[in-house]
């Protein structure tokens, strides 16, 4: 079981994991992606790539941070120049018109700090920066909180997923069943956390 997680995470292409964790950030805001995927999920594992396969944790660290910010700037010029456009176009459509009247919300009682907070929730992280430019924030106050999120955002995930790397190597050298168990633990805690961000989307739906 060790040998095989080992053997995968070292087999990952060095290319790939750069354009992963680039690709996956500035999707999320850039077309809604996050509402379908959380951008966070391919910056943890570009982190635990990053301790495996030979990727430059630097690297990783620098084109998350540009995909998150890039990707939320595109999300914003989309919003300022298609306005509500944006939410009857089919996929504004499939988010739905309650998560937008909520994200408007949340944009218009913290101004520029919505988009800082956002950033942690999936759902307001591919949503807040459309949003704000439909709102017609100033474009330099939503740089500004823009960039002061995307950095700590991405740098916490990678440098997340990197000590989950060095805690997998550890496991790996003694005690291969203890990466079984890691691996379960992994799973449990992805799980709760799916749910939770459900109840809490739910509960914002809701408010």
């Amino acid at each position: 079981m060790a040998g095989l997680i080992n053997d995968f995470l070292t087999s990952v292409p060095v290319w790939a994991v750069y354009l992963v964790v680039f690709l996956l950030p500035f999707l999320e805001a850039s077309i809604l992606l996050g509402f379908v995927f959380p951008g966070e999920t391919a910056l943890i594992f570009g982190g635990v790539l990053a301790k495996h396969n030979g990727a430059s944790l630097i690297t990783v660290l620098l084109l998350a941070i540009v995909g998150a910010i890039t990707g939320d700037a595109v999300g914003y010029a989309v919003g300022r120049r298609y306005g509500k456009g944006l939410q009857n176009s089919r996929l504004g459509r499939k988010v739905g018109e309650q998560r937008w009247e909520v994200t408007e919300a949340f944009l218009l009682k913290r101004g520029g700090t919505a988009v800082f907070f956002g950033r942690w929730t999936a759902l307001l992280r591919a949503m807040v920066p459309g949003a704000a430019g439909m709102a017609r924030l100033p474009y330099r106050t939503f740089l500004l909180y823009n960039a002061m999120g995307g950095t700590l955002w991405a740098a916490a995930c990678v440098l997340g997923g990197y000590l989950i790397g060095e805690a997998i190597d550890t496991f790996i050298s003694g005690f291969g069943y203890a990466v079984l168990g890691l691996a379960v633990v992994a799973i449990t805690a992805g799980l709760v956390h799916h749910q939770r961000r459900k109840r809490s989307t739910s509960d914002l739906s809701g408010s």
